[in-house]
């Protein structure tokens, strides 16, 4: 009965519901890339050099080089893979001093792929140009955060709503809530749009099998199921999370600088994120915050103004 556990997990899908109910979570953030580029030249390198027995001066890798294998190969929140891609490289560079006696290497982002093989993660492409029902969202993994298109279509002569790619149930409800409230908005007016009376709408969430699920994409369904029935386009280079209610409140959501570094990564500058997280982004480090707009939302008219202003 005086006994503390204390368990690691990289994310709390796979926990069961009755063990995580009795657990006190604490969320730690993951390394940043600019993290574990430092983290792999004053430690890991060094140590896996000394291992393979390698000198400190026998075997360089470059900034690059290093980016790479943390962007590419590596991107879990922590380092331990890191340092086994790592390590890789090194044995191989072992095989190769044994068979041809070279004593000095140079690791650079060529020679990273040529040992390592085809990167393991991808960055999410960007669409040449906005589509209406197109819209891009920042979410949370176990990797750290990613970028994630949110589509929707329509098809004409039933009305009906339904959703593809393995979306957990948190994120059914979301879409059937941002469903609800999008078409109610329209509806409303003197001149209501019937888009949904008219078309059977299919609402998907690309990225393979991965299943998604969590509380931070209800705003970026919203803004794409308004752009698919208003055929207006979000404008482009923009990028958002958010929870919203059935009366247009959009709620906090958790992962704000891990989104964030997701968004810099794939060239995105500017955000909406809840205003209830405004503090949490204030509180990233300056050269996180650098470079990125971010606009705080209250209510989805919010979001709608940013979209199209």
């Amino acid at each position: 009965s005086k006994v503390l556990f204390v368990t690691t997990a990289n994310q709390l899908d796979t926990i069961p519901e009755p063990l995580l109910d009795r657990m006190e979570v604490i969320r730690l953030s993951g390394y940043i890339l600019e993290e574990k580029v430092e983290i792999a030249k004053r430690y890991l390198i060094p140590r896996q050099l000394k291992e393979q027995g390698f000198g400190p001066k026998e075997v360089k890798f470059t900034d690059k080089a290093i980016r790479l294998i943390a962007d590419k190969y590596a991107r879990e929140a922590g380092v331990r893979n890191l340092e086994k891609q790592i390590r890789k490289i090194v044995r191989k560079l072992t095989l190769i001093s044994t068979e041809t006696g070279q004593k000095t290497f140079t690791v650079n982002p060529k020679k990273v792929e040529e040992y390592l093989g085809k990167p393991i993660f991808t960055t999410e492409k960007l669409y040449p140009k906005p589509i209406p029902g197109v819209v891009l969202g920042l979410a949370y993994t176990a990797y750290g955060g990613a970028t994630l298109y949110i589509e929707a279509r329509g098809i004409r002569g039933a009305s009906g709503f339904r959703q593809t790619r393995q979306l957990g149930k948190v994120m059914q409800e979301s879409s059937e809530i941002a469903y609800s409230y999008v078409r109610s908005i329209l509806s409303e007016g003197k001149e209501p749009n019937k888009y949904f009376e008219e078309h059977q709408v299919h609402l998907h969430v690309p990225a393979g099998a991965t299943p998604k699920d969590g509380p931070s994409a209800g705003i970026t369904m919203a803004l794409a199921l308004y752009s698919l029935a208003t055929g207006k386009a979000v404008k482009a280079g923009i990028a958002m999370t958010g929870e919203l209610t059935l009366t247009g409140k959009v709620l906090p959501i958790g992962g704000v600088k891990e989104k964030t570094i997701a968004a810099k990564r794939v060239g995105i500058k500017e955000l909406i994120i809840p205003i209830d997280n405004k503090r949490d982004f204030e509180e990233l480090p300056d050269y996180i915050r650098e470079g990125i707009t971010v606009h705080f939302a209250d209510y989805f008219d919010d979001v709608l103004k940013v979209a199209y202003s």
